[in-house]
């Protein structure tokens, strides 16, 4: 053992008991949690996969925990003859991937919850003695084991990844507490992560649906009319045809001055519209000035991204500003429905992607625009259609709030759940 490791060993075993904020009641009087080095709780795993015979290759993503390699990165990146090196992992091992991000500012720690299979040797691996490791899993899920692993990583380690020695991870403090106490904490946040998941469900469904009505309501390519019509409009005929340079009045805008494009609107919010903040869900944007080069919108113009995601298309909002170095403007003319042209144009996002070019900054310009067919009905038909589709968006949007609610809501209990080490609070 390191003589740094002696020292944090020293350091975790004067430690007090840890006392959570939030206990349940049966647990209130219960003394505090003792800490435990993880060497103690836990075996390292360096079984290798010498005879090559599992060739399942397996990694452990931030976000998604351990999943397939495949299934992550849409490749083998690992290659069978390469694999007798990789350590073999079970189903219920945990797996500490050093490489930093986002949302892993030390690096994750997941449990392996699909099955045997290998992994890459610069991650580690090890298992509990103890069979029953939810509450460990949801633990990994906090930052309470953070602040150790930084004041241990090498000063030299990769800008992307922590280096660690071995010592000093299996010294790494972890709570260990009554069984049963493991257990109420380990099924009441499942039991969130259960409605997460299913909210999770129930939106993907939604989102699912608008994608295929979309495809029922706007004509197919060489196709004149959709295969979906509302009951007062079946016998309309055929869609008219046109370009569209022919629909849209393509605007530079005005150019506005920089001590206005910092001004708020009524909720306090700057009127500033970035690039990453146009979607095709419709969604509330952000504002945020961030250059000179800014155009005021007028309600109901849309704007594109021209560079990098060329093709998403937003709606405008009374007021605000758009970076026209980023984004394409266009104006409706007053006998179309600006709602129908926005859910119109997301139908259309794949050809206009193509059309941009294969070099690092794929990019596209209203000349390139101009040509491209469209097709539309008459007014009513496009107020229909968009009223169908933004009521959609509206049932999507407040799902969403909703699943969104649910992770806050895990986020903040986790908080109180699990005891600060070393002055940081846990979180979800």
């Amino acid at each position: 053992m390191s003589r740094k490791t002696k020292t944090t060993a020293t350091k975790e075993e004067a430690r007090p008991a840890l006392v959570p904020k939030l206990r349940f009641p049966e647990f209130r009087g219960a003394e505090g949690w003792e800490q435990v080095p993880l060497g103690q709780l836990a075996d390292r795993v360096t079984a290798r996969n010498l005879e090559g015979d599992c060739t399942r290759v397996l990694t452990n993503s931030a976000e998604r925990g351990v999943l397939d390699q495949r299934d992550y990165f849409e490749k083998d990146i690992a290659t069978a003859g390469n694999l007798e090196g990789y350590y073999v992992v079970n189903r219920g091992d945990y797996v500490y991937n050093p490489r930093i991000s986002n949302v892993a500012p030390v690096g994750p720690i997941s449990r392996n919850n699909i099955g045997q299979g290998v992994m890459s040797p610069l991650y580690t691996v090890f298992r509990f003695k103890s069979k029953n490791t939810d509450f460990y899993s949801h633990y990994f899920k906090t930052t309470c084991w953070h602040s150790y692993l930084r004041q241990v990583a090498s000063t030299g380690a990769r800008h992307d990844r922590m280096s660690i020695s071995i010592g000093d991870f299996v010294a790494m403090p972890l709570p260990v507490l009554s069984s049963a106490e493991q257990q109420k904490i380990a099924e009441c946040l499942s039991s969130v992560d259960e409605l997460m998941v299913a909210q999770a469900r129930k939106v993907d469904a939604l989102k699912t649906h608008k994608k295929g009505l979309m495809q029922q309501l706007f004509p197919r390519e060489g196709e004149t009319e959709p295969r979906l019509r509302f009951p007062e409009f079946q016998n309309a005929g055929e869609w008219a045809k046109d370009s569209m340079q022919g629909v849209f009045v393509f605007r530079q805008g005005l150019q506005v001055a920089i001590e206005h494009q910092f001004m708020e609107d009524g909720d306090g919010r700057e009127r500033f519209i970035r690039i990453i903040d146009v979607t095709q869900n419709n969604e509330p944007p952000r504002y945020i000035a961030v250059t000179n080069n800014a155009y005021t919108l007028s309600v109901n113009d849309l704007f594109m991204i021209r560079y990098g995601t060329p093709g998403v298309v937003s709606i405008g909002y009374e007021g605000v500003i758009a970076n026209n170095l980023f984004q394409l403007i266009f104006r409706i003319q007053e006998i179309h429905s600006p709602f129908f042209w926005y859910y119109f144009l997301q139908t259309k996002y794949e050809e206009i992607s193509g059309l941009s070019g294969s070099s690092s900054m794929p990019a596209i310009s209203f000349k390139t625009l101009n040509n491209i067919g469209v097709e539309y009905p008459s007014l009513p038909e496009q107020k229909r259609i968009a009223s169908c589709l933004t009521s959609l968006d509206a049932l999507i949007a407040a799902e969403t709030q909703k699943l969104d609610a649910l992770k806050t809501h895990k986020k903040g209990l986790m908080q109180q759940l699990f005891p600060s080490v070393g002055g940081v609070a846990g979180e979800a």
